[in-house]
């Protein structure tokens, strides 16, 4: 008889920012497998069964921290203060205007050139009644990335009995600033090298979305996805109306208004892939969802085992507030976090086969 695996296990991972960055991996009751570094509080694999009960790593990433510090979409990482696009990189806050780095065109993505998938976190790990849990926590200094107060950040990653993948982030602050975390796995149900994911049929609860300019950001509209490429209300294959959703590079990179009471965890999103029998399911009490499908992938990017990450070999569903909320009025107390306030959200992935 094999000796079964401890359910937390760690182990060096290399250096960032002068620190030593340390790999966790937690395997569940149920035999699930996530490694969480603390560069980025990225997830840089998780295996799940397929139908046959087979192990697959269904998230793409690097096999080393190199591959993270050079070449890293945002792999798995826990993306921050604020997700997505900030048009023309600047914002206004209690009457000041803030001036952030346009790393994403004209635009601030994903918190910047050093956004928090690019620091390193301090961690502890803990057996939960629920699973193995690890919790990475980061303080955020006044000013970093052009943003206001200093936070204090914590994701915990909960690899639960129930074959889910639970991601609880929260945030707390000094002084007045804008705040919307979010995970960046890219999945790829067959396996994370396994090439497009085009065939994974995918439902999205969600009846609108919030139309973006052809840079990306949403103007502050919200228009049904009834007769758009858009309408995943009820299962299609990702890539059938993949074309038809256009954009530069072609594909999918859309927020979504999820169903329901827009601070409620609820399901959010449900991908199948006919070859492995595995499913995601997605829960999250975020008000949209942004779906994305790998578009900038080019096949430049060598990931884990060697494997080349063409355009669409993962997709990405990241549940969070309104892109450029702070920029929308409809929209901008979503992400404003006050001294004495807590944001917190929670996004569960779950796993199951048919």
């Amino acid at each position: 008889m094999n000796a079964k695996p401890a359910p937390i296990s760690k182990a060096p991972f290399g250096n960032a920012d002068g620190k030593e960055i340390v790999l966790y991996t937690l395997t569940s009751a149920s035999g699930l497998v996530a490694k969480v570094m603390t560069y980025g509080a990225t997830v840089t694999e998780l295996h799940v069964p397929d139908k046959a009960g087979e192990l697959g790593d269904v998230v793409l990433g690097h096999d080393n921290l190199d591959g993270y510090l050079k070449n890293s979409p945002y792999f798995g990482a826990t993306v921050g203060r604020v997700a997505n696009r900030i048009k023309n990189a600047q914002f206004q806050l209690e009457g000041k205007t803030y001036k952030l780095s346009a790393n994403g065109g004209a635009h601030s993505l994903h918190g910047g050139k050093k956004g928090w998938d690019k620091v390193v976190w301090d961690a502890e790990a803990t057996e939960t009644p629920d699973g193995p849990s690890v919790k990475l926590t980061y303080v955020s200094k006044d000013g970093e990335e052009g943003y206001p107060g200093t936070v204090t950040a914590v994701t915990t990653y909960t690899l639960t009995s129930k074959n889910e993948l639970k991601v609880e982030m929260s945030a707390t602050t000094d002084k007045t600033t804008i705040i919307n975390m979010a995970h960046h796995s890219y999945w790829n149900l067959g396996g994370h090298g396994s090439g497009p994911v085009t065939e994974h049929e995918l439902t999205l609860h969600a009846d609108s979305y919030t139309p973006p300019d052809a840079t990306l950001v949403p103007s502050g509209q919200v228009k049904p996805v009834k007769g758009t490429p858009l309408d995943f209300t009820t299962a299609k294959p990702i890539g059938k109306d993949l074309k038809a959703a256009g954009g530069n590079p072609v594909g999918y990179d859309h927020n979504l208004v999820v169903r329901g009471d827009p601070h409620k965890l609820r399901e959010v999103a449900r991908a199948k892939d006919p070859k492995t029998g595995r499913v995601l399911t997605v829960e999250a009490d975020q008000p949209g969802v942004q779906f994305y499908t790998g578009n900038f992938l080019d096949g430049s990017i060598k990931g884990k085992g060697g494997a080349v990450y063409n355009q669409y070999s993962g997709f990405c569903l990241e549940p969070q507030k309104f892109p450029n909320s702070i920029n929308i009025p409809a929209w901008k107390d979503e992400v404003i976090l006050k001294p004495g306030q807590r944001y917190a959200q929670t996004t569960v992935f779950r796993f199951t086969t048919e």
